[in-house]
């Protein structure tokens, strides 16, 4: 579960990055909206799966509520999933 959550931290990121410097640009500067239909629903399915997979690996590592919540804060932070793969989730922060 924790390497489907990796990916899912990972590919999450990637969308809310995508969704903010290539979507949004074009639908206000180009009057362009298509792309952002696309990436606004890719990103709102794994922006889900982030979330219910924060939680079934907090319950399987036995994590408190402040673990998840930071995990779900970083959700929301540019960059933030990548932090929290990198600090959490990484080979060498697991071996911990």
């Amino acid at each position: 579960m924790i390497k489907a959550f990796r990916l899912i931290a990972i590919l999450e990121g990637i969308s809310y990055l995508l969704l903010f410097g290539v979507g949004m640009p074009l639908k206000y500067m180009a009057d362009i909206k298509a792309p952002n239909i696309y990436i606004g629903n890719a990103h709102g399915v794994l922006f889900i799966a982030y979330a219910i997979l924060a939680f079934f690996v907090c319950r399987q590592l036995k994590w408190g509520i402040k673990r998840y919540a930071i995990l779900f804060i970083a959700s929301l932070l540019p960059f933030g999933t990548f932090y929290i793969e990198e600090k959490y989730f990484s080979p060498k922060a697991l071996k911990a």
